[in-house]
């Protein structure tokens, strides 16, 4: 049975499975609202995403691959409706119009599936996608195919969850959970949706440190990101908005403020301010471009082609045996030519309490970085590389895996040599 939309039919049965094809993790979202007769939730609790993925009594559940149990027999009586939503994640382009063959298919126990296509979505970012209603002593499924252009947090706040910026307590320095994973005072400033995508991802990170004998290392972490003309498409898609993003976590975890020390470069550079979680995403629109002046820099200053030279060195020279240590998160689609001089700055750069993990986005020529595992005449193994080409198909534990593995390994070797403090 095909529910166009706005139609509804009869629910049979208490135990619904209900597949929500187009929701991808980390790109859209998926979740449900168990809503009362305000069309509210109760509290915080009803509201079924990622990090909460159970209802209360344990009645809806997220299960992995986009489906959503319901034992509507589970259901508190004060509950009178449930909202399935998606909504695209903040630093996603578009709309749900673009996501392909998005819609939702319940399955019910012993009677007839239930499809019903999201339908006329156009402009929107978040969206409901369908209602399970009480009519009477039974129940009802409903089509509705209808959201908000503003997306998640005018979603989530129609249904009466809270997103207030500023918490009524906040910590007052940095912390540190039982299982090793660190927070500090400016996440408090997130509405609740983005703290909870933030914990998760910070667990990732954790987990890998933990498990590479990494945990309790404090560094310095420096992002470096490549704004040469080739990387135009990276900025144009925000791409290079999702790496900043997805690299504030490592920062949380091993510098003892939680903050990212940013340049861009091209063929010379630019130092910029610190990124702080709160506010990553404003700082991404500011300073994110390849040319023009932004935040009082001229980016056409810095040029538009490759020169790593220049930007290596400026990060050496501020580096000093023996102090503690600096993990350098490289971002880059490739094109280095100096193959020469880059050789001989990674040699010397050993004996330098620094870590080079270099990344490469964009499916280009990586030329000399493909050969750093290889290089000899180094005191430590300084530097490691993996080209992700497409950074949006890879999924959190799987990019902090493969951006950390190395580092607590250099780290051990590095204070063994005393190139690095413990």
């Amino acid at each position: 049975m095909e529910l166009a939309r706005g139609a509804n039919t009869v629910i049979d049965g208490t135990s619904l499975k209900v597949a929500v094809s187009g929701s991808a993790p980390g790109t859209v979202d998926l979740m449900v609202f168990q809503l009362d007769d305000r069309n509210k939730v109760r509290d915080d609790a009803d509201f079924i995403f990622f990090n909460q993925p159970v209802s209360p009594e344990g009645a809806v559940r997220l299960e992995p691959g986009g489906v959503i149990e319901i034992d509507i027999a589970r259901l508190p009586a004060d509950i009178h409706q449930l909202s399935v939503a998606v909504a695209l994640d903040v630093a996603a382009n578009g709309t749900l119009s673009a996501v392909r063959g998005m819609g939702v298919m319940v399955e019910q126990a012993g009677s007839v599936a239930i499809v019903a296509p999201a339908l006329g979505l156009t402009t929107e970012r978040a969206a409901v996608l369908v209602e399970i209603y009480r009519r009477g002593a039974g129940w009802k499924l409903r089509n509705m195919s209808a959201g908000w252009d503003s997306g998640l947090a005018d979603l989530v706040t129609a249904f009466g969850v809270s997103v207030d910026e500023e918490p009524k307590t906040q910590p007052v320095g940095s912390a540190e959970s039982a299982d090793g994973i660190r927070s500090v005072p400016d996440e408090a400033k997130l509405s609740m949706v983005k703290r909870e995508k933030l914990d998760l991802r910070k667990r990732e990170v954790a987990k890998v440190l933990l498990t590479k004998g990494g945990n309790g290392i404090r560094a310095r972490v420096v992002l470096v990101i490549d704004k040469t003309g080739s990387m135009a498409k990276q900025y144009r898609t925000r791409v290079v908005h999702r790496v900043v993003e997805r690299m504030v976590p490592v920062a949380i975890q091993l510098d003892d403020d939680g903050k990212l020390e940013p340049y861009l470069y091209a063929v010379s550079f630019v130092k910029l301010p610190e990124i702080s979680v709160h506010d990553a995403e404003a700082w991404s629109d500011t300073y994110l471009h390849l040319r023009g002046s932004h935040g009082g820099f001229n980016y056409d200053k810095i040029g538009a082609a490759n020169r790593e030279v220049p930007i290596m060195t400026e990060i050496l020279s501020g580096l000093t045996r023996g102090s503690a240590p600096t993990l350098v998160l490289f971002f880059t689609d490739g094109g280095f030519s100096e193959r020469k001089e880059i050789t001989k700055l990674m040699r010397e750069a050993s004996g330098l309490p620094a870590f080079w993990q270099f990344v490469g986005i964009g499916k280009a020529n990586y030329g000399v970085l493909e050969k750093l595992d290889d290089l000899d005449g180094r005191v430590v193994d300084n530097a490691g590389f993996f080209a992700l080409d497409d950074i949006d198909t890879v999924d959190d534990a799987q990019l902090y895996t493969r951006l950390l593995s190395e580092f607590p390994d250099w780290h051990k070797a590095a204070v063994a040599a005393g190139i690095t403090k413990p």
